[in-house]
């Protein structure tokens, strides 16, 4: 391709991003999103007054109220929009729908980079955790990219199957260390996914998902390009392996920071883009917002559902996430098979 019909494709490209940004706010500020709003608020009271004391009650249970139950309602948050951002990075990235940071063995990559600290550091900080944690994920996340330059994809499936190997192989690496130097048990906490050991002085990290959340909205048309593939993006003037390699770091980092305060949150990054997708098209500007309200909501669902269904025990979020998102994900591949987007 001459380098002037680059240039043009690339002008024509930028001008209608350009004339596209007005039409997607006004398409984005509806009733329909207000409503949204309205209920993702809904949900966020309803967590700050469920539990097992009376927060109304006197004045040692309102500072345990904005000891536990305020740390935990900002962790969910911010864990529910950045885990669903990560999905859709991971999705534009691959093109492929059914991949997120735990079908692409980056949460086992994590888990690999605590257990990792834990022994080489036993007094490190939550901070140095988190470093191992992002460190490794980052790892297994180009790992996982290089694996795929390297298999005939002959089936969306193909991706996904290699990142779940990837991962069990990993997990099975790490279990073993855990085993033999008896750390089963703090695994065994980590990959649960669990907000309650989330209180003030422990969700603190989790305010750095923040900026990987809003640096997606930043560069949100970048990852559109990217998403072409990695021909047509450089034909319009994009760098593909600085947004490659941009992606990945952004999702070792939320993955690294949740898997470190929180633990897995399975299925989320694949649930949530694809329920957005289904209802609103594959607009990535405009369904941001969407991704981000959809994932809070879904993560406040299954945590509520975690602290009353057997109350006053608790079953952690990770389970009911990895339910609900084992179901959606058999419905993805059943109604994708269906319109024949399947090869085997």
């Amino acid at each position: 391709m001459t380098t002037s019909l680059r240039q043009d494709i690339a002008y024509t490209t930028r001008d209608v991003m350009v004339e596209d940004r007005g039409a997607r706010r006004r398409r984005l500020w509806t009733p329909a999103f207000a409503i949204a709003i309205l209920i993702v608020l809904g949900l966020l009271v309803l967590s700050l007054l469920t539990g097992q004391f009376d927060i109304f009650r006197d004045e040692d249970s309102f500072w345990m109220f904005w000891v536990t139950r305020v740390p935990r309602t900002i962790a969910l948050v911010l864990a529910g929009a950045s885990m669903a951002m990560c999905g859709i990075i991971m999705q534009l990235l691959t093109q492929n729908r059914f991949v997120e940071p735990t079908t692409t063995g980056t949460t086992e990559w994590a888990g690999l980079g605590l257990i990792l600290v834990m022994l080489l550091f036993p007094t490190a900080s939550l901070f140095a955790r988190m470093s191992g944690a992002v460190t490794m994920a980052f790892i297994g996340t180009m790992i996982f990219f290089l694996f795929l330059r390297r298999v005939s994809l002959k089936s969306s499936l193909i991706v996904p199957i290699i990142g779940i190997m990837l991962g069990a192989v990993v997990s099975s690496f790490t279990t073993y260390l855990a085993l033999v130097t008896d750390q089963l048990q703090n695994l065994g906490i980590w990959f649960a996914g669990s907000f309650t050991r989330v209180i003030e002085g422990r969700y603190e990290l989790m305010w750095i998902v923040l900026g990987v959340t809003v640096l997606v909205f930043v560069v949100a048309d970048q990852f559109t390009v990217a998403g072409l593939g990695k021909d047509m993006a450089t034909n319009v003037g994009l760098n593909y392996t600085f947004v490659l390699f941009m992606g990945t770091a952004m999702v070792a980092v939320a993955t690294g920071v949740t898997a470190t305060v929180v633990g897995t949150l399975p299925f989320l990054g694949l649930v949530v883009p694809n329920i957005v997708a289904l209802f609103r098209g594959d607009d990535l500007r405009s369904n941001l917002p969407w991704v981000c309200l959809t994932g809070i909501a879904v993560v406040t669902v299954c945590d509520l559902i975690g602290r009353t269904i057997r109350a006053p025990f608790e079953i952690p979020v990770g389970l009911v996430l990895g339910l609900v998102g084992g179901v959606v994900f058999v419905g993805l591949l059943l109604r994708q098979r269906k319109k024949g987007g399947l090869v085997t």
